[in-house]
């Protein structure tokens, strides 16, 4: 009996953002691609964020491990993006006194 050999596409999606999320799923690559860095096994991966599939999580390691470069380049835009719009969003709304006045409004 032989088996059947056939390719499986990469469970990711691109949204209206340009974010790359696991498909069918609000979790982005990021993600579990971070989770994977700080040592976590698939399996973990898929505990933690329960709409993933395992077989999807294994898939998406393996993408990661083969285009390790081009997957760590798009991660760094990301991070950059996210350092331009931080930036913006703290010019438009002064972080300084924040607590302070969240408290007062409590108060």
């Amino acid at each position: 009996m032989a088996l059947l050999i056939e390719t499986q596409p990469i469970p990711l999606s691109t949204d209206t953002d340009g974010v790359l999320r696991v498909s069918g799923t609000r979790v982005t690559l990021d993600s579990v691609v971070h989770a994977f860095n700080q040592g976590a096994t698939a399996e973990e991966i898929a505990q933690q964020y329960t709409s993933l599939r395992l077989e999807d999580v294994y898939a998406i390691i393996a993408y990661y491990l083969h285009a390790h470069s081009e997957v760590d380049a798009y991660l760094q835009q990301r991070e950059e993006r996210a350092k331009v719009v931080r930036h913006q969003n703290e010019q438009r709304f002064n972080p300084a006194g924040i607590r302070e006045r969240l408290l007062a409004r409590r108060g």
